[in-house]
């Protein structure tokens, strides 16, 4: 359940995005409607409207989420307020510029806040984050700790990289496809590689 929730905003982005790829003119209704306001020159060309449709949603998305948690006095965990600051800014900019380019950095900014915060507090505070989150399933040496940190900079680094390569050498209907489905499966594919290679490390369980 945790996965979906924090997933929220991201397939609401990508299903609003198909279904307003496929009601241009109801999309360009809403986003006139309810977003003219906040649109630079107050104009909005119908293939402007699917993605600035999607990206005020997802914005609205990230704040339920917050707001959820904090109804429930759960706590906030420090990424997903990073997560809030960095949509808001950057998808506020893509609306009022009526702009996909700004949104398009977005998960980038995201990838490299989470591998600068790795490496700060591995290299500069000596806390491997990594190892708070996984000690208690995993009972690694010290040097390997700090290689599976390493490896997690390293590959939130790349995905950065990966994800402006494809927003800017390929279509925004596909950026957002690699968004929903590359993103999360080479995600999914890390997490599982680094899983069996650790596998005989996992603590054992009364």
């Amino acid at each position: 359940m945790k996965f979906l929730f924090d997933l929220f905003p991201v397939l609401l982005f990508f299903g609003v995005f198909k279904w307003a790829e496929g009601h241009v003119s109801t999309a360009q209704d809403l986003v006139s409607h309810y977003l003219s306001g906040i649109v630079s020159g107050g104009a909005i060309a119908p293939d402007q409207a699917p993605i600035l449709l999607a990206t005020a949603v997802a914005i609205v998305a990230t704040l339920c989420q917050i707001g959820y948690l904090l109804a429930r006095r759960h706590k906030v965990d420090a990424m997903l307020w990073i997560s809030l600051a960095i949509i808001t800014v950057f998808g506020g900019a893509t609306i009022y510029f009526h702009d996909e380019t700004f949104i398009k950095w977005k998960p980038t900014v995201l990838y490299w806040c989470f591998a600068a915060a790795l490496l700060i507090s591995q290299f500069f505070m000596h806390k491997n984050l990594i190892r708070v989150m996984m000690e208690k399933q995993l009972a690694l040496p010290d040097q390997l700790w700090a290689r599976v940190g390493v490896a997690w900079i390293m590959f939130f680094i790349g995905m950065g990289l990966l994800n402006l390569y494809v927003a800017f050498n390929f279509t925004t209907d596909q950026w957002v496809t690699f968004k929903m489905f590359g993103g999360m499966g080479l995600m999914f594919a890390f997490i599982v590689g680094q899983s069996l290679l650790l596998s005989k490390y996992v603590k054992e369980t009364e």
